[in-house]
């Protein structure tokens, strides 16, 4: 189990650290992230730059690097998933390649999570967030209330421990969001469009 464990946390984490937004502004010339917008290299930062195509291609490889640590975890040993998706964000959010382990905050790979996990419960939550995007215009607003109420329809539809790691990515979430939350407080959050 042990064993299991290291292979787990170290392919979860190097998948989940992958910089994607730092690459695709270098190859689409957008500059540097942290000098833009929140300083992250989320798709959200990297919509700020204007450039669609990067977002994108972020959003599509920052989901999809989670949904295959989760996947190759269920092979190895599906009781690891909680600590195979916790990793994920971990490394998405802190990831070893950028000098102040700045990345993003980790909703891109949430969503691919929950792909691995159910698909039902990702379709859910998108569309969740983008009624309150659409109504808010506001990314970070849009994360948590959809990625909260997750935990919410598992603890209805799905069993214990998915409803558990679900709880526990979500507290990730709300702490890679904390100085979100404090301009959402003051209602001085940007807003993207």
């Amino acid at each position: 189990m042990f064993f299991e464990s290291l292979i787990i946390v170290y392919f979860s984490y190097l998948l989940g650290s992958i910089p994607s937004g730092v690459i695709f502004a270098k190859i689409f010339s957008l500059g540097e992230l942290n000098k833009i917008g929140s300083g992250n290299t989320g798709a959200t930062n990297v919509l700020r730059t204007g450039n669609y195509w990067a977002a994108g291609l972020t959003l599509f490889i920052d989901f999809f690097k989670a949904y295959i640590a989760v996947s190759i975890c269920n092979i190895i040993n599906a009781d690891l998933i909680i600590l195979s998706a916790s990793v994920i964000l971990v490394g998405h959010i802190f990831p070893v390649w950028i000098n102040n382990l700045n990345g993003g905050k980790g909703f891109a790979s949430f969503l691919g999570i929950l792909f691995a996990f159910e698909l039902s419960l990702m379709l859910i939550v998108c569309i969740i967030w983008l009624f309150v995007f659409f109504k808010t215009k506001i990314s970070s607003a849009s994360t948590l209330i959809s990625a909260n109420l997750s935990t919410f329809y598992s603890l209805i539809f799905l069993d214990f421990i998915t409803s558990l790691t679900l709880l526990f990515l979500n507290l990730i979430i709300i702490f890679s969001h904390q100085e979100n939350i404090k301009r959402l407080k003051k209602g001085k959050e940007t807003k993207i469009l």
